[in-house]
């Protein structure tokens, strides 16, 4: 069942935003705020557009900023991996990304002009297993139409120039493309525009890190000339001394080549020319005769990082996401995946506090939960030898055991795993409770994604894989069907009735014997969070244990570490 939300109050709302009149200044403008606006979100990329969705298809009301002209379009992120397509998925864009992409079946390794193995993806255990190729200004695109579609544009040319944050509100200014300079005030401001943020400025948030050196990377889209062919399903990665080249199939035909190289000089800003690409590309494959034909619009790019994540994430009623938050050189291009699963963590609970179901505390958790995630990859990526430039003598020593680990099933499932990044928990924050006697048993863990299991639920016969069962706007919580009493569902729903968040109560049966082990054992209930990660493990019996967690997301409570007893 699900337990509906109570009825929100309304709130009183002052006089609309408007620009200020010639001669006014801001302070007499006054704090007015946004009519109809619940949250602005400044940036209109990836992470920006997927928090708008998100918030949008929980009913609250976003305005949406961005201070360049108009939509980009050039070579920039390309791939989405498995745990961001399925949040991409759960808020009803998944199907439409597929089709406006390609999905890798499998990449060579070649050193050079020696082929060293094969990777191949898919082993995971979802309905988005494969990584998807597909180009940012397309990602773009697909979610600013879905956005129109629920009733929000963005504002293209519209700088936010400063902001201040209170107890009930955060006021901004906003100027626009024809010099006018607007005062206004939401709820909410989340701040998605990069690294460059003056969200993150105005909000007092250092930015922590440093310039990675000796690192730049060079990219563009062309066709080439090789003997490789160009099948659809098939990438490439060529290592060498000083460089590692990435080359992936886009979906219109044609290859993104990704070059991470070193930086011989540092002064070169310009984009590398056609020539330039060709020749980097040439001498790290070793093809002879290569030729590139570059796509249209023309798209090179070169760029430099640093590696930096914001001290905190949130100031009050401001917060941030994305590149704002946390930003690292692309190697393992996942860093528009982590900044849309981070938007997908913070949307359904900002909607949750701003309702009244749940206390400020929860917007803790999400500070504490991503920028976790992101201190992890920018440790790891430190150490991805497939990618990072490494000098002769440590080239030679990896790529010698390339071919070896390559041959193991064991190491290829485990690396698709790892880049799919269903494996990434949030096991030991606030919101994970697991009971300590079920710490050395089967099924997941609390803050583990829920497994994808095959089931059947009550009313039909046909077996659905778990995920679509779940859904956004509501908590899950999933028990054996066969468990199931009526006096145990009763004491569920006690338990849950308690709450103001919605619970749907979820008793399912395995397909088989092998989901039933991903499950875990039957007696056991996993109340599942509104993005897909396991809150709650408990044995069934233990009701109590529900009520309580759901107690501590309640609003005027403070939500603190669970340690357990």
């Amino acid at each position: 069942m699900v337990i509906p939300a109570p009825r929100r109050t309304p709130c009183r709302r002052r006089a609309p935003a408007r620009t200020l009149n010639a001669g006014e200044s801001e302070r007499e403008a006054g704090d007015r705020v946004d009519e109809g606006v619940d949250v602005c979100v400044v940036g209109a990329g990836p992470v920006g557009l997927t928090l708008a969705i998100a918030l949008r298809r929980l009913g609250l009301r976003v305005r949406i900023v961005d201070k360049a002209p108009a939509a980009k379009h050039e070579a920039r992120a390309l791939v989405l991996w498995a745990r961001a397509r399925e949040a991409l998925d759960s808020l009803g864009v998944g199907e439409v990304l597929r089709r406006h992409g390609v999905e890798p079946a499998a990449v060579t390794i070649h050193a050079r002009d020696r082929f060293l193995g094969e990777l191949t993806t898919g082993w995971a255990l979802s309905a988005h297993a494969r990584p998807l190729n597909i180009e940012q200004h397309a990602i773009e695109r697909l979610l600013r139409e879905e956005l129109a579609r629920l009733g929000t544009r963005v504002e293209w040319n519209t700088e936010v120039t400063d902001l201040k944050v209170h107890e009930d509100r955060a006021e901004y200014t906003l100027r626009h493309g024809d010099g006018t300079v607007e005062s206004a005030a939401a709820p909410w401001i989340v701040g998605c525009e990069g690294t460059a943020s003056v969200v993150r400025d105005r909000l007092g948030i250092p930015f922590e890190g440093r310039r990675r050196t000796g690192l730049q990377v060079v990219q563009g889209n062309a066709r080439p000339t090789w003997p490789l062919g160009e099948r659809p399903g098939r990438g490439h990665i060529f290592l060498a001394p000083h460089r590692s080249l990435l080359v992936f199939p886009l979906p219109g035909g044609g290859f993104r080549f990704f070059c991470f190289r070193d930086d011989p000089d540092p002064a070169l800003t310009a984009a590398p020319t056609v020539d330039e690409l060709r020749d980097l590309v040439a001498d790290t494959t070793r093809i002879p005769g290569l030729r590139l034909e570059t796509t249209e619009p023309l798209s090179l790019n070169r760029a430099r990082f640093s590696d930096r994540v914001a001290t905190r994430l949130r100031h009050g009623r401001g917060l941030l996401a994305g590149d704002a938050a946390h930003a690292w050189a692309p190697v393992g291009g996942h860093g528009m995946n982590v900044g849309i699963l981070g938007a997908h963590n913070l949307a359904w609970k900002l909607a949750a506090v701003h309702r009244g179901q749940a206390d400020e505390g929860l917007l803790d958790t999400y500070c504490d939960e991503q920028r976790r995630m992101a201190v992890r990859y920018v440790r790891e990526m430190r150490f991805n030898f497939m990618e990072l430039p490494l000098p002769p003598l440590g080239h030679r020593a990896f790529t010698a055991t390339v071919p070896g680990a390559l041959a193991r099933r064991g190491f290829q499932r485990r690396l698709d795993l790892r880049l799919s990044d269903l494996r990434r928990n949030h096991r030991g924050g606030a919101l994970s409770r697991h009971h300590p006697a079920l710490h050395r048993r089967s099924g997941p863990h609390a803050g583990d994604r829920m497994p994808d299991v095959r089931v059947t639920a009550a009313g039909s016969p046909v077996a659905r894989r778990l995920h679509t069962l779940l859904a956004y706007e509501r908590w899950t919580l999933v028990l054996r069907a066969e468990w199931a009493a009526p006096g145990t569902l009763a004491a569920l729903r006690a338990a849950c009735a308690r709450s103001p968040l919605p619970v749907r109560i979820l008793p399912v049966t395995p397909r088989d014997g092998i989901e039933a082990g991903r499950l875990g054992r039957p007696d056991r209930l996993y109340l599942v969070r509104p993005d897909g990660y396991v809150g709650l493990v408990a044995p069934l019996a233990r009701t109590a244990l529900l009520r309580d967690y759901l107690a501590v997301l309640a609003p005027r409570q403070k939500i603190r570490p669970h340690r357990p007893h």
